[in-house]
């Protein structure tokens, strides 16, 4: 269907007497089963088509979007975006659409299949009889540890598709599933959430065993004064923190003097032992191998040994820095310009339990919530603890603690990091999906208990 319907994009264009434009098709069929007080309340289920077409007429360009995809339809929002282009100014900077020469895909075999390893028919094809069971498996656990049990499982296939009337043709369908739970007693909670493109990799007991057993360990919470802390940061809550930086990784960011890393480029900002690469081919991450422009995205070395080495360009920072595009523009016309997506943090080889049992005196914090940037520049953020925040004394986590605002400075805490466990697949709720470690931190600064 997408490729019937760029020809009519094409027709309706050239009527208009435009003959340069780009189409972006996308299809989504999403299904959500949502949970609380121990039962099922909602499950709903949706499948939706855009079309989003963009005209380039003598250096103006404008994006219109319908999900009205008759003939009808595309004549309109064809018509939409050429009337909103022809009344904008042009823009000296605006690259053409791109064409096959400037995208054909350098570091990949042509022939490797995106949707052999992000595409499943086992999420693509789950009923709601199956997410029901697994919520009910899980419900079970944290009812059966006398607590009350909160969350979603979705499940969702997609197909990302890409024209342009000088040849491109890109497309790209995955699918994933998410489970989040949170266990609720009276006085503590606990949380666990994971994704994955294979629902098969998910297991929403194992995540309600561990919610459920962060809420029964951190039952009659004690409360520590404020102060500097070492700290050891579940993946979960390393994500949400840490993954304030990526936008930053960015030219046209630079160029617009928005970001902390303008004159810090080439900078040893973190400590040695922090590595951070974008890499779109790695076997945890998802998303499209290339951009919205259809450049393939490129494996960026954004941060090697604490010194940061790369940034991500799309097509038109790219040419106004004299640089080759990475692959990580967003659709045109945009504000952003492009940022790193498929962000993995290099880890290590102590897990959390060697960390603890490594620690005299400190705190273990599951994740974080309400994150707000402080200072843009210095990458200052305040935020909180949440769903179980934890002492740990002489090597043992020993009671549960009144959750703690903090106000941390990011290259700070980057350069205190002491040890890593191997990389995972996390998930939060305060930015996308990464691969990272989780860290032990000496000196995170906690400025105040919260009332709960």
């Amino acid at each position: 269907m997408p490729d019937d319907l760029f020809q009519q994009v094409v027709e309706a264009a050239r009527a208009l007497g435009v003959s340069e434009i780009e189409a972006i098709v996308s299809e989504e069929a999403q299904a959500l089963t949502r949970f609380a007080n121990n039962a099922i309340h909602q499950n709903v289920a949706g499948r939706s088509t855009q079309l989003s077409v963009r005209p380039v007429i003598e250096g103006r360009t404008a994006r219109a979007t319908t999900n009205r995809v008759d003939r009808a339809g595309i004549r309109d929002v064809v018509a939409e975006a050429v009337a909103i282009t022809r009344l904008n100014e042009s823009d000296a900077d605006l690259p053409p659409l791109a064409g096959l020469p400037e995208i054909a895909p350098a570091e990949p075999d042509p022939a490797e299949s995106d949707d052999a390893q992000r595409y499943f028919e086992t999420t693509a094809e789950a009923t709601p009889q199956e997410r029901a069971q697994a919520v009910a498996d899980a419900i079970g656990v944290v009812a059966g540890a006398g607590q009350t049990a909160a969350g979603i499982y979705s499940t969702e296939e997609s197909r990302f598709a890409l024209y342009n009337s000088r040849g491109v043709s890109a497309s790209y369908r995955e699918t994933m599933a998410r489970f989040s739970v949170t266990a609720m007693a009276g006085d503590s909670s606990g949380w666990a959430k994971a994704s994955a493109c294979d629902r098969r990799a998910l297991d929403p007991v194992a995540l309600a065993r561990s919610a459920a057993r962060k809420a029964a360990a951190s039952h009659n919470p004690h409360q520590l004064p404020a102060g500097r802390y070492t700290v050891i940061l579940e993946p979960a809550a390393v994500l949400d923190l840490v993954g304030q930086l990526f936008m930053d990784f960015s030219g046209t960011a630079i160029s617009d003097g928005r970001s902390f890393l303008n004159d810090r480029l080439g900078e040893k900002l973190f400590g040695d032992n922090i590595t951070v690469f974008d890499d779109a081919r790695h076997p945890l991450q998802s998303g499209a191998r290339f951009d919205a422009e259809g450049v393939p995205r490129r494996r960026l070395t954004l941060v090697e040994a604490g010194v940061v080495r790369e940034i991500a360009y799309c097509r038109q920072a790219a040419a106004l820095a004299r640089v080759a595009p990475t692959g990580h523009g967003f659709p045109l016309p945009n504000e952003t310009g492009e940022a790193p997506m498929n962000i993995v943090i290099a880890g290590g080889g102590t897990s959390v339990e060697e960390m603890v049992a490594a620690t005299e005196h400190g705190v273990l914090v599951t994740r974080f919530w309400y994150i707000r940037e402080v200072d843009p520049y210095e990458k200052i953020f305040t935020g909180m603890t949440r769903d179980g925040t934890f002492l740990v004394e002489g090597g043992k986590v020993s009671a549960g603690v009144r959750n703690f605002r903090f106000n941390v400075g990011l290259m700070e805490m980057l350069s205190n990091v002491v040890a890593l466990s191997p990389a995972v697949r996390a998930s939060g709720e305060e930015t996308f999906d990464m691969v990272v470690p989780a860290m032990k931190v000496r000196g995170f600064n906690f400025t105040e208990v919260t009332r709960f």
